[in-house]
């Protein structure tokens, strides 16, 4: 069993902690099955601060946990770096500034942190489980979802996207796995671990193109300094795909997935699609363009739009355009 104190792990039949020697709670019978050695190392980590309750899912760089913070009894997520990037200076480094980043932006729409910490190989990030799982989720059930419904998620993102970017700080993987809603429908951003920011300008200037291929901006593609509008260009390609189940530019691998983004001009929605509205489609073109300089300056542009956009849908009863309507007062802040 786990130690309550500080989390070691102990034979089911130890009276006391082989490390801090804490009393023991009885058991009823014996476990045979063999713990987890990532989730020894997190509970050895984090102490008494977090109960693990189960492995939610991970990716290239994290493994991430649904947990319950003690003794507030609140449901959150734990996102653990990958032992083996945690020996690696910089994806240590880049986890760190997905935290720090985090820690500088307080809205609405962003996800926010709640905890950081390192112990050994063991690097984590604690942030608040929401219950409406994320976009891409939605995308693969229901393949091509309500304009209404992607409208009011993508004026929430946009709005949390401006706050970001007047701080300094430029996302660079917007994808519909980063967006997540919670139990009320509201759509916010999350992962900002290879975010741009002005106090990390000697690490984004190695040519690298970092984030996911199928949204990444032409700019990006080609290694370029990018800014907001290059954020704003990747929420259209999250637009397009929830509204028709595929994204613009498909490939065999990231190289031709990347040229296309720079030398291919996407089909247009009213082509793939003539009975989408009108009003919706000419907002994701634009954020589509080649050329930053032809999308929307800012993304309260792109939230105004979008709320333009849901005034004159004919859809009243949808839940989250009432969700959307939150970005609203949030819209004159930041004029």
């Amino acid at each position: 069993m786990f130690c309550p104190e500080c989390g070691t792990w102990n034979r089911a039949l130890a009276a006391t902690c082989s490390r801090c020697s804490a009393a023991l709670p009885a058991v009823a019978g014996v476990s045979t099955e063999k713990p987890d050695d990532e989730i020894t190392a997190i509970r050895r980590a984090t102490g008494s601060r977090y109960r693990i309750l189960g492995r939610l899912g991970g990716g290239g760089m994290a493994t991430v946990y649904r947990a319950e913070q003690m003794p507030l009894g609140r449901d959150v997520v734990v996102k653990v770096l990958h032992p083996h990037l945690a020996r690696d200076t910089e994806m240590a480094e880049r986890f760190r500034r997905e935290a720090e980043a985090a820690a500088q932006l307080v809205h609405p729409f962003i996800c926010p942190l709640l905890d950081f910490g390192r112990s050994g190989e063991t690097i984590y990030i604690v942030m608040p489980f929401l219950a409406g799982g994320s976009l891409a989720d939605r995308v693969h059930k229901e393949h091509a979802l309500a304009p209404t419904f992607i409208a009011a998620a993508a004026a929430q993102v946009a709005v949390a996207l401006d706050h970001a970017h007047r701080r300094g700080v430029v996302h660079r993987d917007v994808k519909p796995d980063n967006i997540l809603f919670d139990e009320d429908g509201n759509a916010l951003i999350t992962d900002f671990g290879i975010a741009t920011a002005r106090f990390h300008a000697r690490l984004t200037a190695s040519g690298r193109a970092m984030g996911t291929p199928h949204y990444m901006s032409p700019e990006q593609a080609m290694g370029k300094l990018v800014d907001g509008r290059s954020d704003l260009y990747a929420l259209g390609i999250v637009m397009y795909e929830a509204l028709v189940g595929f994204p613009p530019f498909d490939g065999a691998d990231a190289f031709s997935v990347g040229y296309k983004h720079v030398h291919e001009q996407p089909v247009d929605l009213a082509v793939v699609d003539s009975r989408l509205p009108e009003g919706l489609v000419n907002v994701i073109m634009r954020c589509l363009s080649k050329q930053a300089s032809e999308r929307y300056e800012r993304g309260c542009d792109v939230a105004d739009a979008l709320l333009a956009y849901l005034a004159t849908a004919d859809d009243p009863k949808t839940t989250t355009r009432r969700s959307a309507t939150l970005a609203r007062p949030l819209l004159s802040e930041t004029t």
